[in-house]
């Protein structure tokens, strides 16, 4: 093993298994149709796409604070039992390996409708060299099977559901996310196209990234796909038409973004709620609103102290976005993240009256209200822009209440660049001048929204 991925693997706390890491699914992937996998606690893998790769590589030193961190490249292979169970083994890459880019970004993307049945596999002989990975691999996969025990029907009604609600394990006091029917998804997709070229291939490149969520405990995540134009300058004509067609249909024509998936900590039932790409699809301007509304609710109270840091964080992103000088971020998402369980600060104490302490707690009547006075609607049609063409919509008032320590931490960062184009690419066809306009229009709005959201909190 190369001593680069040795030290990342023990800056990951990831087991020293001797010649491979077995990948698992990454359970808090919310959108997206490629398959992200887990590498260790820090540290996610995805299928290497060769401009993807590059936008990394060279990334303008602006925007390094608003995407994941790159950290190297790694070769993949999987494993078959004799009952036909699949798991995935990442290698050091090394040069003998060849080209294993994939040249097409539909090529690991493109769903496929034959889903593969996901089995408590034994780690594979190759892993048994070192008795401490494989006891800690037989522990996961005693914890494992309260996620895969969802029989073949199960997980086609949950692929199928549009919002979903599921209950989390709340063993050690701590609820614990074990299972996302979305990533689980895209994984038995992607495991299916590996078995279905394993004659003509079974080695391929993955990228290793940051994992944005590892340090929450309940991270709750919304994937944001941002910009009025979706497809690449490459796209095909049917490709094309038919990203367009998704934009015209969605907010993201009318105004710049649109759901692409979400996940968020109900504290009062302890589930949580799914909301997938096809649903995001639906959503008028004001079912958007709503959902981002229904994002920074927890079941009890809308989580205001998140919306300042948020919105600061956007803020910044614009700038930077406003800097960066021919570059185009077509089909690219933005991430949103905050811990739906974080630590408890302590609080005052409160009379039986409830008189001291309450201000934050909604009362009956706010509850069956939703965001911006709307109601809980989340009808399909399409809406007005609400950009004021001002990044400053909303202010910089804080939201914090009087006496809190200090922000809650919140994460807002882009990823997803198997599109991205600039006059650096040297190969490109096209080249743009200035700035990404629509996903700049997205940003503004996304700023005027939740702008909206906190001055309505407030009143």
């Amino acid at each position: 093993m190369s001593p680069a991925l040795e030290a990342l693997m023990q800056a990951d706390g990831t087991p020293f298994p001797g010649k491979g890491v077995m990948l698992e699914p990454f359970v808090h992937q919310v959108g997206g149709h490629s398959c992200v996998l887990r590498f260790g606690e820090q540290t996610i893998c995805k299928p290497l796409i060769p401009r993807e790769h590059q936008f990394y590589k060279s990334l303008p030193p602006e925007m390094r604070k608003f995407t994941p961190q790159y950290k190297g490249v790694v070769s993949v292979s999987f494993d078959e039992d004799d009952e036909g169970n699949l798991c995935l083994l990442a290698y050091p890459l090394h040069s003998e390996v060849g080209d294993l880019e994939n040249k097409d970004p539909s090529a690991d993307c493109e769903p496929k409708s034959k889903m593969l049945k996901r089995s408590n596999k034994k780690p594979s002989t190759l892993l048994l060299d070192n008795d401490n990975y494989s006891k800690d691999r037989a522990r996961h996969s005693r914890k494992e099977d309260k996620i895969i025990s969802y029989n073949r029907d199960d997980l086609q009604q949950q692929n199928q559901a549009e919002v979903l609600y599921l209950s989390l394990d709340k063993g050690n006091r701590k609820p614990q996310i074990k299972h996302n029917p979305w990533s689980l998804k895209c994984h038995q997709q992607h495991l299916q196209r590996m078995k279905e070229n394993a004659k003509h291939r079974n080695q391929y490149k993955f990228i290793l990234l940051e994992n944005l969520t590892w340090r929450y405990t309940v991270p709750c995540v919304l994937d944001l796909k941002m910009g009025t134009r979706q497809h690449g300058d490459d796209a095909s004509e049917e490709k094309k038409a038919n990203q367009i067609r998704k934009c015209q249909q969605s907010t993201s024509a009318s105004i710049g973004v649109r759901l692409c998936g979400m996940q968020v900590y109900q504290s009062d039932s302890g589930q949580l709620m799914f909301m997938n790409k096809y649903h995001g699809r639906k959503l008028t301007l004001a079912g958007f609103k709503e959902a981002l509304y229904q994002f920074f609710h927890d079941g009890r109270r809308l989580r205001r102290e998140l919306l300042s840091p948020v919105l600061r964080r956007l803020r910044e992103m614009q700038a930077a976005l406003e800097s960066c000088e021919s570059y185009r971020f077509y089909s690219s998402s933005l991430l949103i993240i905050y811990d739906g369980d974080p630590p408890r600060a302590p609080s005052r104490p409160r009379h039986r009256g409830g008189e001291e302490g309450d201000e934050d707690e909604p009362s009956d009547e706010e509850e069956e209200e939703g965001a911006f006075g709307f109601p809980r609607s989340s009808s399909a049609g399409g809406g007005a822009g609400v950009a004021g063409g001002s990044s400053n919509s909303g202010g910089g008032r804080s939201s914090h209440s009087t006496g809190e320590a200090s922000s809650p931490e919140v994460d807002v960062r882009m990823i997803d660049f198997a599109h991205t184009t600039c006059r650096h690419y040297g190969e490109d066809s096209v080249v743009h001048e200035g700035q990404d306009s629509g996903f700049i229009f997205g940003l503004q709005n996304l700023i005027t929204i939740i702008s909206q959201l906190e001055d309505h909190s407030t009143d």
